[in-house]
């Protein structure tokens, strides 16, 4: 039986991401996993306070709270991936542990600072938003991903095979799929 996860990646309007945008010219510049259609549910790593854009780790994300409510008009694309039972499976267990141990995580702002001069830096349970998604797919050989560059962008994950089932406000998203948004 197939399953499907969804990768969000979006340009929320923040003084980073316009920084993020005028280095990259990339029209996206954040990225999230989720595992269910409706997005209520997503996960990176980005601003732990929607208020403080200098404390970041691993987050759980929505269109409902937090940054994403906050930048109302955050702009999103929304790819769907297949992949099997038994990975999806993985996966989520690799979250559901990830959620329970956030305090491990942190958010690799040198990585994110040296990926600007295409330097990979790694560090052990420190990520940024798209290294965590490709380390994701990669750790669960997703279709496509082991082609992913070391240095990953949110838009170089339109390379992997999808479907493009959305493009255009996340909040305009989120209501249509019937998420938990208050209007």
């Amino acid at each position: 039986m197939s399953k499907q996860i969804y990768i969000v990646i979006s340009q929320t309007g923040t003084i980073l991401s316009r920084i993020l945008k005028a280095i990259t010219g990339a029209e996206y510049n954040h990225a999230s996993l989720s595992l269910v259609s409706n997005l209520k549910t997503m996960y990176s790593f980005g601003r732990l306070n929607p208020y403080n854009p200098f404390l970041g780790g691993f987050v759980v994300e929505s269109p409902c709270f937090g940054t994403f409510k906050r930048f109302s008009r955050t702009k999103a694309a929304v790819l769907a991936i297949d992949i099997s039972e038994e990975k999806y499976l993985k996966i989520k267990e690799t979250l559901d542990d990830m959620c329970s141990e956030s305090k491990n995580y942190h958010y690799n702002y040198l990585g994110l600072f040296m990926a600007a001069f295409h330097i990979n830096r790694k560090k052990e349970n420190c990520y940024y938003c798209s290294e965590f998604v490709k380390d994701i797919l990669q750790k669960y050989n997703i279709e496509g991903a082991s082609q992913l560059h070391p240095i990953v962008k949110p838009i170089n994950f339109l390379s992997l095979p999808h479907k493009l089932i959305y493009c255009g406000k996340l909040s305009e998203y989120s209501n249509t799929q019937k998420a938990c948004c208050d209007k």
